[in-house]
């Protein structure tokens, strides 16, 4: 079975619709933020003040790209680690947020909160940056440039690819794959010699 084409943003059909290990092609608008852009977000949320852009539905990508050279639309756009987001995912689920991408596990309080908002956790390849960056039709910085790098930005994206590592029915590919790993090798058999 091929990579599921999905589009950005994201609809409650589609969200139900991907199961943990799916590998899927987004095509649309999706928006960057790091450390400091959701700091930020989660505090216009608790001081009642507009975001940047409407959270209903949207994909952040947990990315600071490289800046682009001369003729492209943005540098590499690896994904960087997603559990220093952890702290403030659950609330931008609360208030719309669909999906997210980056890489390494997520808090068991996040894990929850896409169970409970009806989210999705996607992978993105690490060190694939350069390649990531070629799904990439345009980049806008729409919030904090003071950032640099780690400014909240508006990409268009064609086949962006991903795969969903935590799904609404509690999913985790991660314990999935491990588990696999375990049992096809006898790992705890190993262990205890």
């Amino acid at each position: 079975m091929g990579a599921i084409k999905i589009a950005a943003p994201l609809s409650d059909e589609t969200i139900l619709s991907l199961k943990t290990g799916d590998e899927v092609l987004i095509s649309g608008t999706i928006y960057t933020a790091r450390d400091q852009a959701h700091f930020r977000l989660v505090k216009l949320i608790e001081d009642n003040k507009p975001l940047p852009f409407d959270l209903q539905g949207q994909i952040i990508y947990y990315v600071g790209p490289t800046p682009e050279k001369p003729g492209e639309v943005i540098g590499s756009a690896g994904p960087t680690t997603s559990y220093r987001m952890d702290k403030y995912a659950p609330t931008l689920m609360k208030y719309g947020l669909k999906g997210m991408i980056g890489k390494g596990k997520r808090s068991a309080e996040v894990k929850d909160a896409i169970k409970k908002y009806k989210s999705v956790y996607f992978g993105a390849i690490g060190g694939a940056g350069a390649l990531i960056s070629k799904t990439i039709k345009s980049s806008k910085v729409i919030a904090y440039d003071d950032l640099l790098s780690e400014a909240v930005r508006r990409l268009t994206v064609e086949n962006f690819p991903a795969i969903v590592i935590n799904d609404i029915y509690g999913g985790d590919l991660y314990e999935e794959g491990r588990k696999k790993y375990e049992n096809k090798y006898n790992y705890n058999n190993i262990i205890a010699v």
